[in-house]
């Protein structure tokens, strides 16, 4: 019998769903799950007020949270991941740029439009995605946020201007006025991707660089994780056997009416021949390098952390 409750929040997905219904436990400690359909609510209230013990958290807000010495850790436990290139996006009647080469003069010095906060995880691995890929050099682009960030105390660089509370950024990029957006959902009503065959560039990224960008994480209150050494580990073990079993299932093609994420991870995983949700830090180093790296280019955080930094030492070996 679990000796210690502790309140969570988790986003139900197939491979978190043996978690939240119990039939993965993390040993002595019972996780009670506040069902928080729009997960990105439960990041702001832990990052604002501690809202919870254990919760998924985007990995840049957690980085940024960091820098500002919010008492809370997070576990390598990568709950979300997802290829970008398709979440640069402009007005559908523009449609995709010419060529490759096209990309950066049709972005530079221009306004572009960004989905919620300057810090949004997806919104920080297009911007390197155009950087990197493409050429751009972002600092020539006016960056205009549609939200502020969860982080209340970041304060973002000088070509940041965060939309006035009647516009609605979203519109303005589908209607031309803004050049384009970052962060919004491939497929979103009014935009079409700019980059040139965006789906397709996100699986050569994958295949011939290793890009395969890290979105959430899973982040424990620090009062909790000196109290009970025992906790990171144990949290680690569960969520890695519910994943396990998923990714069982997905290699033998027993996923019953798959979704889009459901179909990503196969394809993830036919290309890499891996674990297309790989735990821990060892097989994920180059793309938490990376991560870090654009959030200090991006003037995000002001200075790099070693991976090593931002985990427990309990979970540093632990892979799955």
């Amino acid at each position: 019998m679990a000796e210690i409750t502790l309140k969570a929040a988790t986003l139900t997905r197939p491979w978190t769903a043996p978690v939240k219904d119990g039939s993965v436990s993390p040993g002595r400690f019972a996780l009670e799950f506040e069902e928080i359909p729009v997960i990105i609510r439960a990041f702001r209230r832990m990052v604002r007020s501690l809202d919870f013990d254990v919760t998924e958290m985007a990995f840049t807000t957690y980085l940024c949270a960091r820098s500002f010495g919010k008492p809370f850790t997070a576990l390598p436990v990568f709950l979300v991941r997802g290829l970008h290139h398709g979440a640069i996006l402009r007005s559908a009647a523009a449609g995709p740029a010419d060529s490759a080469a096209a990309v950066a003069p049709a972005l530079e010095g221009q306004r572009v439009g960004v989905n919620r906060g300057y810090t949004v995880t997806t919104g920080v691995w297009a911007r390197g995605i155009l950087a990197d890929q493409y050429g751009v050099d972002l600092s020539r682009v006016t960056w205009v946020p549609s939200g502020d960030e969860h982080v209340a105390e970041y304060q973002p660089p000088a070509n940041v201007t965060p939309a006035g509370p009647d516009q609605d950024v979203l519109a303005m990029v589908a209607s031309g006025e803004l050049t384009a957006g970052v962060g919004f959902p491939a497929g979103t009503a009014g935009l079409a991707p700019l980059l040139p065959d965006a789906e397709q560039a996100g699986y050569d990224a994958l295949r011939d660089r290793g890009l395969y960008p890290i979105n959430h994480l899973l982040v424990v209150k620090d009062e909790l994780l000196a109290r009970h050494p025992d906790l990171a580990p144990a949290l680690f073990t569960a969520y890695a056997e519910a994943k396990n079993q998923y990714v069982a299932r997905l290699r033998a093609g027993d996923i019953t009416d798959p979704d889009p994420a459901d179909r990503m991870l196969a394809r993830v995983a036919g290309i890499t021949g891996a674990d297309p949700l790989p735990y821990g830090i060892a097989p994920n180093q180059a793309m938490i390098d990376q991560l870090i790296r654009y959030a200090v280019s991006q003037h995000i955080l002001d200075k790099p952390y070693a991976a090593g930094e931002l985990f427990p030492e309990s979970t540093h070996d632990l892979t799955a």
